[in-house]
């Protein structure tokens, strides 16, 4: 019985990689329509192991193509084969992710070794990168991430921050920013994504995008498209969408806070990357207290009398910092 269940399971996995090849190659070809494009997006989403298969597929296809006159170069330049041998190429035909197995015995440096780049910013810091794919990265303060560029795939990881991704378009090439347990897909376009202690929110300005559990984790993959946002909580599988102006999401970029119907503790937090001075509440209450405006990031202290307009609080020195009270007499 258990040998008939694991004959069952590998066939399944055979027939995954053999659709996530027939994609590939479907994806490349010019007459490709909309529908079609319906039908990839509905079998990428529907199982963590379609997205699996197809990534790993991806990931072969480019490296065998990258590697391909370089294989040739090498084949030409040695002498007929008299028999099989260490220094002999070893090419099994056909694609690893469709079944068959595509294997190359390759000198070192036919494949560059992979470099990631680490880069943060301080509070009150903006950063922009350009990545040598040419998407641009524009990251928030107090944010923190890493790049690797690969032949099969661009990775991003957030483990804390805010950045604006305009992603160049590449669909040899997906584009994936881990973010907590999830994973966040896309091959071209332009949406911020905010990472912050376990909350993850990703709105999109053009483009679409996908936000799936992270590590090929079971769970369900959700699609964004432009004017729509999504949070998400680490360890919480639920999601929540919403309407969004993209503009709004990508505010501070222009030195602006723009908050809708958001609890205070979340405001706060933002600012904190902002400015040096730590702001603190000291109230549980007050910061669920859910505020909507606008705060021009100027100076900290007229921020915060802003701020006192729309909630009922009030500023007091603390130390190095600032304690955020309630204020029963204020009429937000």
């Amino acid at each position: 019985m258990a040998e008939a269940l694991t004959q069952k399971r590998e066939t399944g996995e055979a027939d995954i990689r053999a659709v996530a090849a027939d994609w590939i190659a479907r994806l490349q070809a010019p007459d490709l329509d909309a529908a079609q494009a319906a039908d990839f997006d509905a079998w990428l989403s529907a199982e963590p192991a379609h997205a699996r298969a197809y990534d790993a597929a991806l990931a072969v296809t480019l490296e065998l193509e990258a590697a391909a006159p370089r294989i040739s170069e090498a084949l030409a330049d040695e002498p007929a084969p008299r028999r099989a041998g260490r220094r002999g190429w070893l090419i099994a035909g056909g694609l690893a992710a469709a079944g068959a197995i595509a294997l190359a015995v390759m000198p070192y440096d036919v494949l560059a070794p992979t470099k990631t780049e680490t880069y943060v910013t301080a509070k009150g810091e903006h950063r922009r990168l350009k990545l040598a794919d040419g998407s641009t990265i524009e990251m928030n303060a107090g944010s923190r991430l890493s790049v690797t560029l690969e032949r099969g795939e661009r990775r991003v990881v957030l483990p804390e921050g805010e950045a604006v991704f305009d992603v160049a378009a590449d669909k040899s090439r997906p584009f994936l920013i881990s973010a907590g347990d999830r994973t966040v897909r896309v091959v071209g376009t332009r949406f911020d994504v905010r990472h912050r202690g376990h909350a993850l929110s990703v709105a999109v300005e053009r483009g679409v995008v996908e936000v799936r559990p992270a590590d090929g984790a079971p769970g369900r993959a959700w699609r964004l498209r432009p004017g729509q946002r999504l949070d998400a909580s680490e360890g919480r599988p639920a999601v929540q969408f919403s309407a969004v102006d993209p503009a709004e999401a990508e505010s501070w970029r222009a030195g602006r806070l723009i908050f809708r119907d958001q609890p205070l503790g979340e405001v706060v937090a933002d600012l904190n990357q902002q400015f040096d001075k730590p702001i603190v509440l000291d109230d549980p209450v007050l910061a669920a207290t859910r505020v909507s405006g606008v705060l021009v990031l100027d100076d900290q202290a007229a921020v915060l009398r802003r701020l006192a307009l729309l909630a009922p609080l009030k500023a007091l020195p603390s130390g190095k910092g600032v304690v955020l009270r309630t204020d029963p007499a204020a009429k937000p």
